[in-house]
């Protein structure tokens, strides 16, 4: 398939927000505008030097009918679920996690210093999906595939195709392309 680029159609400026236990973020979307950018739910950004902006985290908290990604740019968040998955997301990380039928979760951060940096993005699943056995999927650094795109920009491909290159992140009910640039 060829890989299409489009001009931006609109922007949405960040809102300043809590969430878990009083974590800063800057949501991206997810208010209003969600109706516009289904499958697309929510884009959270948290990033901060200051420890009182993260250490709180997203103790235990429940999710369902849709897919959460939660991608690590610095410090290490630490995963446990009902399902008995437990893992730490690295830098370069990402953790992709269907919670359909429902699951129960929780993402901490793993140190009290330093800079925490990362984005979670949520994904609606289609009908036929909301009620789907959860899964989780840690993948590594290492695991995600890097392009040079003949501009000299580097790219990492999480999902879908770019560049040439197909990401490791497979058999998803919405078939996005996901990519760090």
């Amino acid at each position: 398939m060829a890989e299409i680029l489009r001009p931006i159609a609109r922007r949405f400026p960040g809102i300043e927000t809590l969430e878990g236990a009083g974590v800063r973020l800057r949501r991206s979307f997810g208010q209003r505008d969600v109706p516009l950018l289904d499958p697309f739910l929510l884009l959270d950004h948290f990033g901060s030097e200051n420890p009182a902006d993260y250490m709180a985290g997203f103790p235990w908290h429940p999710h369902r009918g849709i897919e959460t990604v939660t991608y690590m740019l610095e410090g290490r968040v630490a995963h446990g679920d009902t399902l008995g998955n437990e893992g730490v997301i690295d830098p370069g990380a990402i953790q992709w996690m269907r919670a359909g039928s429902g699951i129960i979760h929780q993402e901490m951060p793993e140190r009290s210093e330093g800079r925490l940096d990362g984005f979670q993005l949520w994904v609606n699943l289609p009908a036929r999906e909301k009620m789907s056995t959860p899964r989780y999927l840690g993948i590594t650094p290492g695991e995600i595939p890097r392009v040079e795109l003949p501009s000299g920009a580097r790219a990492r491909v999480v999902a879908g195709r770019f560049g040439g290159v197909e990401g490791p992140v497979q058999g998803l009910a919405v078939d996005p392309t996901y990519v760090d640039l």
